[in-house]
């Protein structure tokens, strides 16, 4: 038995397209309404994946920031170290240049004149012992 070709009907094919044609359009309205629903928490996924990512950034960028500060810290110690290293050795050559400035010139040094003033405190006391009037001396004198 030899099947026969349907004949064409153009209403049933017209039914048949309206058919195809709301069942696209409810399923276009299916999918609407599910990307609603579901596009709320899409949004608040992401604003939690965004926090989460803002987060981790800070705490990356207050880390690098903790190590530059200490990585120039240490540096500001060394330079400050040398630096006074520097200081100290131009202080020590300028004391020692005018220390021979003024040696040239016959101005005496600090010890020199300690020395010196020493020296003349034992003497002033030398001649205030031998220049007491002794008592027998004062009685002669004043008759």
């Amino acid at each position: 038995m030899a099947n026969k070709p349907n004949p064409f009907d153009p209403a049933s094919l017209t039914d048949s397209m309206k058919e195809s044609a709301q069942q696209i359009w409810l399923a276009g309205l299916g999918a609407f309404s599910k990307a609603q629903q579901e596009g709320g928490k899409a949004f608040e996924t992401l604003v939690k994946n965004g926090i989460d990512l803002q987060r981790k950034t800070q705490e990356t960028a207050e880390a690098k920031l903790n190590e530059a500060t200490q990585k120039m810290s240490g540096m500001a110690s060394v330079i400050n170290e040398k630096a006074t290293g520097q200081w100290d050795k131009l202080e020590t050559i300028f004391e020692d240049r005018v220390a021979k400035a003024l040696h040239k010139m016959g101005v005496p040094s600090a010890e020199q004149l300690k020395v010196l003033m020493a020296r003349i405190e034992a003497l002033e006391k030398e001649l205030q012992v031998k220049h007491k009037p002794t008592t027998a001396a004062r009685k002669t004198k004043t008759t």
